[in-house]
């Protein structure tokens, strides 16, 4: 797991000594304290995102816990063909847009479709390099499987209508999971139609 966060030597952040704001002195060894570096801005609207109740889910195991692309390619096009649709295939720039918002999902710990940096799903796939006409996004987190977080896609009309996009050709999935975070996982699935 990753761990966030950061430490900075303040000695050598080319301030003079004295004159940063968070400037220490040194103990008797003459070593100086590190202290913890100052948290990137979060550019997410505010009311955009939710975070887990704490402790809400520290009794769920998450040891079997796993993504495989294929099998979740395989559940939602299961889930399209029943409703008369077109399978999808698998897109790497898309599972690379849907692993970064998952990434960041796990960094501060919620749930949203805004990313700290203030990005939305079409962002994303933008700098994913992928030239969308249509694209789509829907998260999980706190499931410990991709069958919990298809059934939560499915019983979720906005979700639903995503999995459902008649027009979709591709898709892009990722799960990043941190024991440390509240949520645990974080699930991103991706669904688009090239330029």
């Amino acid at each position: 797991m990753m761990s966030y966060s950061l430490t900075a030597n303040l000695p050598s952040s080319g301030q003079p000594e004295g004159k940063h704001p968070r400037a220490q002195t040194a103990d008797a060894s003459g070593a100086r304290p590190r202290v913890a570096a100052a948290t990137p801005a979060d550019k997410a609207p505010r009311g955009s995102y939710e975070r887990a109740t704490a402790g809400s889910l520290t009794l769920r195991d998450y040891s079997a816990t796993r993504l495989d692309a294929e099998r979740a390619r395989d559940l939602v096009n299961a889930y399209r063909r029943q409703k008369g649709l077109k399978p999808l295939k698998l897109q790497p720039a898309l599972t690379e847009a849907a692993r970064e918002h998952a990434h960041d999902l796990a960094k501060w710990d919620r749930i949203s479709h805004f990313g700290s940096d203030g990005s939305n799903p079409w962002d994303r796939v933008k700098r994913a390099g992928y030239s969308a006409r249509l694209a789509a996004e829907n998260v999980g987190t706190g499931q410990t499987s991709i069958e919990e977080v298809m059934k939560g896609w499915q019983a979720s009309p906005g979700h639903n209508k995503n999995l459902l996009l008649a027009d979709a050709e591709h898709m892009g999935i990722a799960l990043v999971q941190d024991s440390k975070t509240e949520f645990k996982t974080f699930w991103a699935l991706v669904v688009a139609s090239p330029q």
